[in-house]
């Protein structure tokens, strides 16, 4: 597991993360190759590498996900650096994937991480909660490129495991590709701007932000509905934020 706290900028952090990652991917599909899994996936030719560094939602929900991109077959890789401050209790990415197809899931970072896939419904595809069941059978299957996507919209939610305390910060990466790839799409994600408001001036989403609890420290249930967590938001500082 790397530390990401040992690196002293973003750029050295995101090299290491996607070595770490391509080495625990390739561990994966090894093994899997073994059992008549799948194997292969890597880079072709000169790799163009894009990057964006963006600010989380301040509204912790679903529907206000950051987009990190969009997944095509032997194209593009995907890649958010980010984490879960101190009584933050989850992170939304969302992305598109362009044809039917198994992806790759790679993660990095620090243990007690959470991770669920969801479709466009909101029903959970994957999630590495061993306790997850099915799920979480679907989640050993898509870090070894053997789960089958439609094509569609999805979402990551990126929490804590249920017994570590809310308070403890964790960092983490997660990465996906569906094949090869020669397009490199980084996100650092910081937390919101201070006072950030993505509904503006318009007073009727105003009211909608505050039906979804928006730093309430109550659970209600248009939240939960709409994939937010209970408890307390106390902002999403971040190891990311105190680099840039």
């Amino acid at each position: 597991m790397v530390s990401l706290s040992s690196f002293t900028d973003v750029g050295s952090m995101a090299q290491s993360l996607q070595q770490s990652i391509d080495a625990a991917v390739k561990r994966v599909q090894q093994q899997a190759a073994g059992n008549g899994g799948a194997t292969g996936g890597g880079a072709t030719g000169k790799v163009q590498e894009y990057e964006q560094t963006v600010n989380k939602s301040a509204l912790n929900a679903a529907p206000f996900a950051t987009s990190i991109g969009t997944l095509v077959k032997d194209t593009s890789r995907l890649n958010v650096f980010s984490s879960l401050a101190s009584n933050d209790p989850a992170d939304f990415y969302k992305f598109t994937v362009t044809s039917s197809g198994a992806p790759t899931l790679g993660t990095v970072g620090d243990a007690g991480v959470r991770l669920q896939l969801m479709d466009r419904g909101g029903k959970v595809v994957a999630d590495s909660n061993k306790d997850a069941g099915a799920t979480f059978d679907a989640f050993q299957k898509l870090k070894s490129g053997q789960l089958t996507l439609d094509k569609g919209d999805y979402t990551l939610r990126i929490a804590r495991e249920k017994d570590v305390p809310v308070k403890e910060a964790k960092n983490y990466g997660v990465q996906l590709r569906m094949g090869n790839y020669s397009k490199d799409y980084d996100t650092i994600a910081k937390q919101p701007a201070k006072g950030d408001n993505p509904f503006g001036n318009n007073t009727k989403l105003q009211g909608l932000a505050a039906i979804l609890g928006a730093g309430s420290a109550s659970i209600n249930p248009a939240s939960m509905m709409l994939g937010g967590s209970g408890g307390s938001y106390g902002g999403r500082g971040s190891l990311l934020n105190a680099l840039l």
